[in-house]
């Protein structure tokens, strides 16, 4: 009988996420066993994110458990990870990707309106909208001028009750999140490409593996979803390429053509919204890397390493 330790945050999603993996895992002559892990993002839930380290801070120790042996696996959420991961570790699977799209959050669950637009659900004076994002604040500044934005961290259940209670006017959230944890109901619109470019890895749950532990990779291939896997590679080939963070105002998306095509969206923006930089391009699902290397080019060759040098 296998065992396979999972390690993994100890938040509301992150257990969701290993326990999901664990259950598409074990098999008659498998068992998983989750090991929480307190990451030092976990601890700091009130600095921003930007002062607290960036998002490397959520992953950082869970990885350590991974290389030391006291895990053997890893399960994050893939935007959360930097793309420069120590050499010894690699992404081995990854699951079907959830919707990819930011999500709109009003307090009491309120919709917008039939025929109503996200300018003006979020009209008036003294509007405060709550993300720890700053590419979403980067692409919303641009959408709604006027608004204000704080940060806000803590588990799902905290940020909504925060809302709710009238700290905010609107969050903005990850739609996959809000999903996998039973919230669905919550989302009142989801933010269209066109207004916020997702995250790189955004509803991607990513399974990392010790490079030289084949064992377990003959096990995690098993859960592999490929176009998921081709999509994620473009996405991070091309944060790697910009030489850029998890915590930069940089939004891409991969998604599937056809069989074999891979169309990659990208954009880098100045964090006052007062410059977009624009790129896409197709490639195939056999060489992601290749496409996210093209794509950041262009976005290199239009000036985005200067956008970024001030972040």
């Amino acid at each position: 009988m296998m065992r396979i330790r999972i390690g993994t945050r100890g938040s509301q999603l992150a257990l969701w996420q290993a326990r999901t993996v664990s259950e598409l895992l074990t098999s008659e002559d498998l068992i998983c066993e989750i090991v929480t892990i307190k990451t030092s993002g976990d601890r700091l839930q009130e600095a921003p994110l930007t002062e607290a380290g960036g998002k490397r801070l959520f992953v950082k120790e869970i990885e350590d458990a991974l290389l030391d042996g006291r895990a053997d696996i890893a399960v994050h959420s893939a935007k959360d990870m930097p793309a420069d991961s120590p050499e010894d570790l690699e992404i081995a699977a990854v699951l079907a990707r959830e919707e990819p799209w930011d999500a709109l959050v009003l307090p009491n669950g309120r919709a917008l309106p039939d025929g109503g637009s996200i300018q003006e659900a979020l009209q008036g004076p003294g509007l405060t909208i709550g993300t720890s994002s700053i590419r979403r604040v980067a692409q919303l500044r641009r959408l709604l001028p006027e608004a204000a934005f704080a940060p806000i961290r803590g588990n799902l259940d905290t940020r909504l009750r925060k809302l709710d209670d009238g700290q905010y006017g609107a969050l903005v959230l990850a739609a996959a999140g809000l999903k996998r944890l039973g919230a669905g109901a919550r989302i009142s619109a989801r933010l269209p490409l066109e207004a916020c470019v997702p995250a790189p890895g955004q509803g991607v749950i990513a399974v990392q593996i010790r490079a030289r532990d084949e064992a377990v990779r003959a096990r995690v291939l098993g859960i592999n979803d490929i176009e998921t896997a081709a999509a994620l590679h473009a996405e991070r080939a091309l944060v790697a390429g910009l030489g850029g963070g998890c915590q930069m105002p940089i939004g891409a998306l991969a998604q599937t053509l056809t069989a074999d095509t891979l169309d990659l969206r990208a954009s880098v923006f100045a964090p006052d919204g007062s410059r977009v930089l624009r790129a896409s391009a197709l490639g195939t699902l056999l060489d992601p890397e290749s496409l996210g290397r093209r794509v950041a080019a262009e976005l290199l060759a239009q000036g985005a390493a200067d956008i970024l040098a001030v972040i």
